[in-house]
C-alpha cells in the first residue's frame, strides 16, 4: 500500500469492480431458491432433485443433470451442508454455473451463479464519489456487555435476525453520530447504514467496514470506503436493512453510490 490516500482509494475502487464483476462475483447470481418453496425437490431452471433432510441437503442427479461434484461428473445421491466462500469452491457445478447450498436461520437455499447473466454482461461499472480526506474521521468503538439480535427486514422481504456487537461513535459535520456495529471474525467492524442520499442520490442503504479498533477503541471511519451491499448488484441476494437506529440525519455523498446503468 502507498502513502497516498487518494492512490489507495482508486486501487481499492478498481478492485472493488473487478471483484463484482468476476466470473462468480454478485452480479452473477441469477437466483436464491428457497427449498421449502420446492417440497417436490425440482427447482426451476436449476438441474437436479434437491431435498432437505435435518442437517444436510440431499441432492439427487441423472446423467442428463450434466452435474459435477467436488470437480467430478456426478451421478446418484450425494449429501451437502452448506457451502462457504469463495464461490469457485462449491461443491456442485453444472455448465459452468455454481449451485451454491446457503442455510439461513434453519433454513436452506440453493443459489444458482452464472457467469452468463444478463446483470454481469450489463456492468458498466460502480458510480463512486472520488476520494475526499474529509470524510475520514476519528471513531471510537463502544462494546455491548453481550451482543445483541435484532429483528430487521431483509432484501427479499423476509425479516431476520442481526447480530450488534457494540456502536460505533464518530463526529460528522459537526455533530455526534452512532451506529449499531457487528465484529467480524477479524475483529473488524460491520455497519449497515442509510443517511440522507439513500434512495435519492445513492442506493437506498450502504455497507461500512472500518478496521479492527485499537485496544482503548480508536478506529477510524472512512466513508469514502462505504460499499453497496450485494443486494444493489443483483436482486437475489437477503441483505439486511439498516437496524434501528442506523439512519444518519445528514448526508454522506461519499464512497460507492449505485451501480451505473449499461
Amino acid at each position: 500500500m502507498s502513502t497516498d490516500p487518494q492512490h489507495d482509494w482508486q486501487h481499492w475502487h478498481e478492485q472493488r469492480e473487478a471483484t463484482v464483476s468476476s466470473s462468480y462475483g454478485p452480479l452473477s447470481l441469477t437466483g436464491t431458491h428457497w427449498l421449502e418453496d420446492h417440497p417436490e425437490g425440482r427447482i426451476p431452471a436449476v438441474p437436479g432433485e434437491w431435498r432437505e433432510d435435518g442437517d444436510e441437503v440431499v441432492l439427487t442427479a441423472d446423467a442428463e443433470d450434466a452435474i459435477t461434484v467436488d470437480g467430478k461428473p456426478f451421478t446418484g445421491t450425494v449429501r451437502l451442508t452448506a457451502d462457504h466462500p469463495p464461490i469457485h469452491e462449491s461443491r456442485v457445478e453444472s455448465a459452468g454455473r455454481r449451485l451454491v447450498v446457503l442455510r439461513r436461520e434453519g433454513l436452506w437455499a440453493v443459489r444458482d451463479f452464472d457467469p452468463g447473466s444478463e446483470a454481469r454482461r450489463a456492468f458498466a461499472g460502480i458510480e463512486a464519489t472520488p476520494y475526499d480526506e474529509r470524510w475520514v474521521v476519528p471513531g471510537v468503538f463502544r462494546p455491548y456487555e453481550e451482543t445483541r439480535s435484532v429483528r430487521v427486514e431483509n432484501a427479499d422481504g423476509r425479516e431476520r435476525g442481526l447480530g450488534l456487537a457494540g456502536e460505533l461513535a464518530f463526529d460528522l459535520h459537526g455533530g455526534e453520530h452512532t451506529l449499531q456495529v457487528a465484529v467480524e471474525d477479524d475483529g473488524s467492524l460491520w455497519a449497515v447504514f442509510a443517511d440522507a442520499t439513500s434512495g435519492r442520490d445513492s442506493y437506498r442503504f450502504r455497507f461500512l467496514r472500518p478496521e479492527a479498533p485499537a485496544a482503548d477503541g480508536s478506529v477510524t471511519v472512512d466513508f469514502n470506503r462505504a460499499l453497496l451491499p450485494p443486494c444493489a448488484f443483483a436482486d437475489h441476494f437477503i441483505c439486511p436493512f439498516p437496524p434501528p437506529g442506523n439512519t444518519l440525519d445528514t448526508a454522506v455523498p461519499a464512497g460507492e453510490r449505485r451501480v451505473n446503468p449499461a
